[in-house]
């Protein structure tokens, strides 16, 4: 089970969440015309684009299970938040 700390304390939120943008606008050029969600494994550096956020998790738990991610909508860079695959 992931780490729960993530929505316990907003110190370790707030860090991921930076952390997430960072890794975010080092591939945003890559994935720009891309449209869908991206997952973002921060440790890795691996991402994993779907249509939805479903299939970007879906993606993403085939490598890395049960760990936090940074899921992005390509098309709103703001709408993105850390959540565990699932």
């Amino acid at each position: 089970m992931a780490d729960i700390t993530m929505w316990q304390d907003k110190d370790i939120r707030l860090a991921f969440i930076a952390r997430g943008k960072n890794a975010f606008a080092q591939i945003s050029e890559k994935l720009e015309g891309t449209a869908g969600i991206v997952a973002i494994e921060l440790e890795s550096g691996d991402y994993f684009v779907g249509a939805t956020l479903g299939q970007a998790n879906n993606a993403a738990r085939q490598k890395h299970l049960d760990c936090w991610l940074y899921f992005v909508r390509l098309d709103n860079p703001d709408a993105a938040l850390p959540l565990p695959t699932w």
